[in-house]
């Protein structure tokens, strides 16, 4: 099948053959004739499998042959979109779509001023991109105007809800028409995921290309158990054999981040790094030096993990695994982009097993092993009594070993300076003394 028999507008199909786009993608297949002919669709498939075209295209169709001039803070269309790297990229992707076309695009998100923002939606839209938070915020200053909404779209829905947006899509579900095409499109589908679909959906067609939570095929994945502090030389080792690749490098904090930048750095590789606490502008020079090659290594936390379309990355590390299981197959999405293939790889210290654990029950499959073996998982221990024998390591928490040495002799415990071999004597139990009766009276 092609984009020509699935009844698209000749404007439309003549802007993707100009961006090299002539096959569609099993989602666009499946969602595009249901969404054609006016049904609400839920949408479920992987990162990078085309789900912004799948719901685009058809909401484009219809918006161009209605020649209907957009009215001012009144969007003819609203989608929405968790971060503001995947708002600017449905917002990119769209405009190209419709370049020529009287339909005017709008992109709403925090880290700028709201000045301009409230000044564009003055002048009319008919597409209007935007994340919860800062619509909710225009909402509030009478920015903007929902009555009229005849299309919605609710993109990587389920990282919503992990965000905490659940309330913002509650507030603007009872400012939309009742009468509006809705769309709703995830990676997977958590159980809170039901009430969203209840309270925007109407008898909904579901369309499913893969299983919720599995990562695409064409990304050859690789885990190396390894330490946490040799990650770093790891990283250096296996980038120093792709320099001339683009690279994405997870990590799960924000100054884990920065650090990491600035040791690859120092390693000699052009590196960028994106997290929360940099400004939007940041953020955006950070991509577009990446994106055009200026630099070659990108280091960022989750903010990175939906949103960035960008065909030329080759790898993607998990140099820290993530604590939210699904956020694994986001994050690895970010390569083998448009039928490309890609690798992944995942490093793996000992406190980690259990977000490996987490991430391979969510995928239902095993990733290969390159290097290295599992850690044994320690217990927690419960708090130590007074002279009792050590037990789990600092803070009760699970300690890792390979469970390679569980075969080999555990050391035995001795004093500081006593000799190899010899067993450390058990501490004395002092007891406090007995109360003299007469004073205790």
């Amino acid at each position: 099948m092609n984009f020509d028999t699935l009844g698209l507008s000749p404007r439309l199909i003549n802007a993707l053959h100009e961006q090299g786009i002539t096959d569609p993608t099993p989602i666009q297949t499946q969602a595009i004739p249901h969404a054609m002919a006016g049904r609400d669709v839920m949408g479920l498939a992987q990162t990078g499998s085309g789900k912004t075209a799948a719901f685009g295209l058809p909401m484009l169709d219809a918006l161009m042959k209605n020649g209907r001039k957009a009215e001012p803070k009144t969007p003819r269309a609203l989608i929405l979109a968790p971060t503001r790297e995947l708002a600017r990229q449905i917002h990119d992707t769209l405009s190209a779509f419709a370049q020529g076309s009287h339909l005017k695009l709008a992109l709403i998100t925090g880290g700028v001023g709201f000045t301009p923002q409230i000044e564009r939606m003055a002048r009319g839209v008919a597409i209007l991109v935007a994340t919860p938070g800062r619509l909710v915020d225009l909402l509030d200053r009478r920015a903007v105007d929902l009555s009229k909404t005849e299309f919605l779209v609710l993109d990587e829905a389920d990282q919503m809800l992990d965000l905490g947006f659940i309330h913002s899509l509650r507030r603007i579900a009872t400012l939309l028409p009742k009468a509006r095409q809705t769309m709703l499109f995830s990676a997977t589908m958590p159980k809170l995921m039901e009430e969203i679909a209840g309270a925007f959906l109407t008898d909904p067609v579901r369309v499913q290309v893969n299983p919720p939570g599995q990562a695409v095929a064409k990304i050859d994945q690789w885990l190396h158990y390894v330490a946490k502090g040799a990650k770093t030389d790891l990283l250096i080792e296996l980038l120093d054999k792709h320099r001339d690749e683009l690279a994405i490098v997870f990590g799960r904090t924000k100054h884990g981040s920065d650090k990491l930048a600035r040791q690859l750095e120092a390693a000699g590789f052009g590196v960028a790094a994106i997290h929360g606490n940099k400004s939007q502008g940041q953020r955006d020079r950070a991509i577009a030096a990446f994106r055009d090659g200026e630099v070659r290594v990108l280091v960022a936390t989750d903010v990175a993990a939906r949103g960035l379309d960008i065909p030329g990355i080759r790898h993607v590390y998990n140099y820290d695994l993530p604590n939210v299981p699904e956020n694994y197959v986001h994050r690895i999405g970010r390569t083998a982009r448009a039928g490309a293939d890609g690798t992944a790889v995942a490093f793996c210290a000992p406190d980690e097993m259990g977000e490996l654990k987490d991430i391979e029950k969510a995928m239902k499959a095993k990733i290969p092993v390159a290097s290295g073996a599992p850690w044994e998982v320690v217990p927690e221990a419960k708090p130590a009594r007074p002279g009792a024998k050590p037990g789990a390591g600092k803070g009760g928490r699970p300690q890792g070993r390979p469970a390679a040495a569980n075969a080999q002799r555990r050391p035995a415990q001795g004093t500081p300076g006593a000799k190899p071999g010899v067993q450390a004597q058990k501490p004395r139990r002092h007891t406090a003394p007995r109360r003299n009766k007469t004073h205790a009276a």
